[in-house]
């Protein structure tokens, strides 16, 4: 059973920096999507970014999905010596202010994609507690 644990999480200026980790524990297959979300309050969850692990003979293995509302800012990464993946932050502004969270997904075929599309996105199922990010003007 795969549990997730978030860290990183604090206050910061406008235009500062934050790298959130999500360390993974457990029994974790080598097809599987992982993915920052963020709630604001009173908004709803919204995707940040997706990132799929696998080695080499693992097809798509390492892709990465962006929101448009952080591309170019944010990096999602994996690392697998240490279980850990983490979502670098730059030039963050107030309305990245909200709690995050990192989530879990065994990709199966035909069991959907590995990003945010309305549609056709896989499901969630394993969460982690969240951490709170808060960006001041």
């Amino acid at each position: 059973q795969v549990q997730l644990e978030e860290s990183g999480g604090g206050s910061v200026q406008a235009g500062g920096s934050l790298r959130l980790s999500c360390l993974v524990s457990g029994s974790i297959d080598s097809n599987v999507c992982l993915a920052w979300f963020r709630q604001a309050p009173w908004k709803e969850r919204e995707g940040v970014a997706t990132i799929r692990t696998g080695g080499l003979f693992v097809i798509g293995a390492g892709r990465t999905v962006y929101s448009d509302s952080v591309k170019g800012r944010f990096a999602i990464s994996l690392d697998n010596s240490a279980n850990t993946m983490y979502l670098e932050m730059n030039s963050l502004k107030p309305e990245d202010t909200a709690m995050y969270y990192c989530a879990a997904e065994q990709i199966r075929l035909g069991g959907g994609s590995c990003d945010f599309a309305p549609r056709t996105a896989l499901v969630f199922g394993t969460w982690g507690q969240g951490t709170q990010v808060t960006v001041s003007s």
